[in-house]
């Protein structure tokens, strides 16, 4: 059967109602750092299984709750998580060489508050950066991704649009 996840990333301390009604039907819940304020995932939908990294805008109560990496399996496939990873072919600073030792199958960051989702040959990766759910930054849409994992194979990848961030400025 396997797992539905749902991969956000740069919440900045927001979240609305948009993100967590397409968050109710996940298994798991991913987080890809820069939370901001704890409160947010304490919002989340209940019952779910969370994996949360931390940013370079969390402070101390989230670095104390939530680490900087992760490093799991689910449904057979092994995902490493981060923060800011770049982009292939121009990955951050350490994080090709992370990702040759541990050997992911999927690698997951956040930070650029853009959506990109691409099949990496050279370090045999599917990258993937669900964008950024707040309304902190320059991106111009607010964006999630929901995908299954099931029997080592990542199916189903869908985006989700919530809205120009505009948008969601003027309703707080």
């Amino acid at each position: 059967m396997g797992k539905l996840i749902g991969l956000i990333s740069d919440s900045h301390s927001y979240i609305d109602e948009a993100v967590l009604r397409h968050l109710e039907d996940v298994d798991e819940i991913w987080h890809a750092g820069d939370i901001g304020e704890l409160n947010v995932i304490e919002q989340l939908p209940k019952g779910k299984q969370l994996r949360v990294v931390t940013g370079n805008i969390d402070d101390s109560s989230a670095q104390a709750e939530f680490p900087e990496e992760q490093l799991f399996e689910v449904e057979g496939v092994r995902v490493l998580m981060i923060h800011i990873g770049g982009k292939p072919p121009r990955y951050a600073k350490g994080i090709k060489s992370r990702i040759q030792q541990t050997a992911p199958k999927l690698f997951v960051c956040g930070h650029s508050h853009i959506l990109k989702v691409e099949f990496d040959q050279a370090s045999n990766v599917l990258y993937m950066n669900p964008g950024a759910i707040g309304i902190q930054g320059f991106h111009q849409v607010r964006t999630l991704l929901k995908f299954e994992l099931a029997e080592g194979q990542i199916k189903n990848l869908r985006v989700v649009e919530l809205g120009k961030r505009a948008q969601a400025r003027m309703k707080q």
